[in-house]
């Protein structure tokens, strides 16, 4: 049974990243801008937590980017093709995404958060306070290809990011 849901944007990101990149997302402050409309109540305790979990759409990609076969993470031949849910990025059906952010400081209705790849003028469609207990129980593990992918530069710090010219 195929179930549509209309959702709307809880908040959106304000600054951190401008452009979408592969790599260095790493120490960049961005703003998670609740939305006005929602009481600023609704964020209390909040800053009690180092980390949130956050949901969110990756606005810039287009439906015609949607993958629905497998393929090489990154068109890298070196990495054996895998279906379009075992990879975390824009061509998934619903383009939807979830970052764990650390979260730096809250004001009002803004949330200062580091390490979120999600770039300005990102629509948020849910967040919460990350609960360490409801991370994955048991022995974790994941193809050989995504620590290959992910280390060393996806989480460097974006001033380390070398300039292209």
């Amino acid at each position: 049974m195929q179930v549509t849901l209309e959702i709307e944007s809880v908040a959106t990101v304000v600054g951190g990243h401008t452009t979408v990149m592969d790599d260095y997302q790493g120490g960049v402050v961005s703003i998670i801008r609740v939305h006005e409309e929602l009481p600023v109540e609704t964020l209390k305790g909040l800053e009690k937590f180092s980390h949130l979990q956050v949901l969110w759409h990756f606005h810039l990609g287009s439906p015609d980017d949607v993958a629905l076969h497998a393929r090489s993470p990154r068109n890298n031949p070196a990495w054996e093709p895998s279906g379009t849910f075992a990879h975390r990025n824009h061509r998934r059906p619903n383009r939807l995404a979830v970052s764990q952010p650390r979260l730096v400081r809250t004001d009002g209705h803004d949330l200062y958060v580091t390490d979120l790849d999600a770039v300005d003028g990102t629509p948020i469609f849910d967040f919460a306070g990350w609960f360490p207990v409801m991370g994955p129980r048991g022995p974790v593990h994941a193809p050989k290809w995504v620590s290959e992918l992910i280390e060393p530069d996806y989480w460097a710090d974006a001033d380390e990011r070398p300039i292209r010219g």
